[in-house]
């Protein structure tokens, strides 16, 4: 019996929602420190263009994490009635499975491998799909690499235009000015900076769950691939092997069937002989007095 969570990538979603939800309350609770943090006093457009770069790859790679999940989801009903099928031991396990799902192509590949009486490489299949899998995941996987880079960009950024500021404090009819834009650049540094750590944290702990999921995924395959359908279509020569040893050991079993039979069939014939004796001696004895008998009824009556 294989143990396969079915409905571990609808937990994840599950999960992400409510902590979305979780994090919009936060920001609608904190309302005030947000605008002053990122819509008042801004000299240049800096901090719209970084932060809402940064908030362009976080809804990005989350719309792509949660499309993920929800084919993961269509994969794991797929994988899980394949299951179902196979225990109740019906013709088609394949019957209501998804054509398009991960568990109906690695069927489908080992029949067609095995009709041509050749070996299945469970290995090259395994790997087959661990590799069209993971290239499923290669934008979230960027994303979730840049994401805290473009915080890095965007205080180094506006690092360089509060340095510019303060360049311009040293002469003396732009002083005021440079203070402004000072005072702009650590606050753009500041609001870039926390932008990319929350979504940094709140993308990266989906991302790897979103790994997690495709692993189990992948680790279920590999498992019913084990125990449902190579023995069924494969041959090779450790199994071989041990079908032979099992057909051995029955044949053996059946040898000492044979001659349990055979020592019953001996115990039933000597009973019979014994049986057999004991009639012949009664019949002896009934006849010596059936004799007798006549003998006195012709003394009797005196018969010729």
């Amino acid at each position: 019996m294989i143990q396969f969570r079915a409905n571990y990538s609808r937990r994840i979603f599950v999960h992400l929602i409510i902590s979305f939800g979780l994090l919009f309350f936060a920001l609608a609770a904190n309302t005030d420190y947000i605008i002053d943090i990122y819509f008042k006093n801004q000299i240049t457009r800096t901090g719209y263009l970084v932060n809402g770069g940064i908030l362009i790859l976080f809804f990005l790679g989350l719309s792509k994490l949660i499309m993920l999940l929800f084919r993961y989801m269509r994969e794991e009903s797929s994988l899980a009635r394949f299951i179902e099928n196979v225990e109740a031991e019906q013709a088609k396990p394949v019957e209501g499975v998804s054509p398009k799902s991960i568990i109906f192509n690695r069927y489908k590949t080992i029949v067609a491998i095995s009709m041509q009486n050749v070996a299945v490489n469970h290995g090259a299949l395994a790997s087959t799909t661990v590799a069209t899998e993971s290239t499923r995941i290669s934008l979230p996987k960027f994303i979730s690499n840049i994401l805290i880079l473009t915080g890095v960009f965007g205080t180094i950024v506006s690092l360089s235009i509060a340095l510019l500021g303060a360049s311009n404090i040293l002469g003396a009819a732009e002083g005021i000015n440079g203070m402004g834009v000072v005072i702009h650049g650590m606050s753009t540094a500041l609001s870039t900076t926390t932008t990319a750590i929350v979504c940094y944290i709140f993308y990266g702990y989906f991302y790897l769950k979103l790994a997690d999921v495709q692993t189990q995924l992948i680790s279920g395959v590999e498992q019913v691939t084990s125990v449902y359908i190579l023995p069924k279509y494969t041959y090779q020569t450790d199994s071989m092997l041990h079908e032979v040893g099992q057909l051995v050991k029955e044949l053996r079993l059946a040898a000492e069937a044979m001659k349990a039979t055979q020592d019953n069939f001996a115990a039933a014939g000597a009973n019979l002989r014994d049986m057999t004796e004991s009639s012949n001696e009664q019949l002896s004895s009934i006849s010596s007095a059936m004799a007798e008998v006549r003998q006195l009824l012709r003394e009797g009556f005196r018969l010729p």
